[in-house]
């Protein structure tokens, strides 16, 4: 019972590499349409990986810190393209908390 498991797996498998590389041979216009939308899709995974890790203003902990945004200091690039904004030269305006 298990050994045909197995075969039929190895089967589905050898399948689908023939049907990759008959498509691929066949049809030799569709790989750069694969390249793109595989480069899309590990780009937007990694932006979404990105929206999660920062930046820090972020609420995932509301216990420890309900109010993240105000330890950010001025000069602090929250954005992820700031295109008329310097944040260098940026001043502190208000009091610390």
């Amino acid at each position: 019972m298990h050994m045909e498991e197995g075969r039929e797996r190895k089967n589905r498998n050898n399948n689908y590499q023939y049907m990759c590389v008959y498509f691929t041979q066949a049809m030799f216009m569709l790989i750069p349409q694969f390249f793109f939308m595989t480069l899309g899709i590990t780009g937007a995974a990694l932006y979404l990986i990105r929206l999660a890790r920062g930046p820090h203003v972020t609420l995932w902990d509301k216990n420890n810190n309900p109010e993240p945004w105000s330890k950010l200091d001025p000069t602090y690039q929250y954005k992820f393209v700031a295109i008329n904004t310097d944040y260098k030269n940026l001043k502190k305006e208000g009091p610390d908390f």
